[in-house]
């Protein structure tokens, strides 16, 4: 059985919309696209050179399958593997032609579909972005790993990681570190059910 790992640049108020361009998804009015940009560091392209290598596949939601399919085919030498890599693309429209080599549409009952996809073998499949997917993921309790950069800022407003809720669940840290630039690294993994208690004080 393979996880489905979730990558998301986020805010300390959880937006996770546009972080690498101002026109990225100005959708809703959104101004700050880019807001990553400013707290670049090497360590914080170190860590994502080691969170792209292969092997991996792709589960992508349209919005941003667009922007990759538009991106990455001209660019592989910055991605290793990313052209060869499969790529599944979760689509409203089950008339919406996949242009990027090697891609795969999936659409109607998607948490089906993945829940398909992870019982098979093979890599991986990492979640870039894809914040509408990600909320169906979320919701079918379909994540196994969330890999979040948390950036020292607040937007206010903005397409948010948990913005339809999520199913109570439990998770554990298994890494992280902090950049020079303040930022956050952590990755957490799932680990079961909520427990709860009293706190002696």
């Amino acid at each position: 059985m393979r996880k489905v790992i979730v990558l998301e640049f986020i805010t300390l108020d959880g937006v996770i919309q546009a972080p690498g361009g101002q026109t990225e998804d100005p959708s809703g009015g959104f101004q700050y696209g880019g807001w990553q940009a400013p707290y670049a560091d090497p360590v914080i392209s170190e860590v994502m050179a080691e969170q792209i290598k292969p092997p991996f596949d792709l589960l992508l939601g349209r919005k941003t399958y667009d922007i990759f399919a538009a991106y990455w085919p001209h660019h592989e030498d910055f991605w290793t593997g990313v052209n060869a890599a499969r790529k599944y693309v979760a689509s409203r429209n089950p008339a919406y032609q996949p242009s990027w080599n090697n891609s795969v549409l999936l659409t109607g009952d998607v948490a089906g579909e993945v829940r398909k996809l992870k019982d098979e073998s093979g890599p991986d499949l990492k979640v870039y972005g894809s914040g509408e997917l990600v909320q169906t993921l979320l919701r079918h309790d379909l994540v196994d790993e969330l890999w979040l950069k948390i950036y020292p800022i607040t937007l206010g407003a903005g397409k948010r990681l948990f913005a339809d809720g999520a199913i109570p669940a439990a998770f554990r840290l298994t890494g992280g570190q902090i950049t020079p630039g303040g930022i956050i690294v952590a990755t957490y993994e799932r680990a079961g059910e909520v427990q709860t208690g009293e706190v002696d004080v």
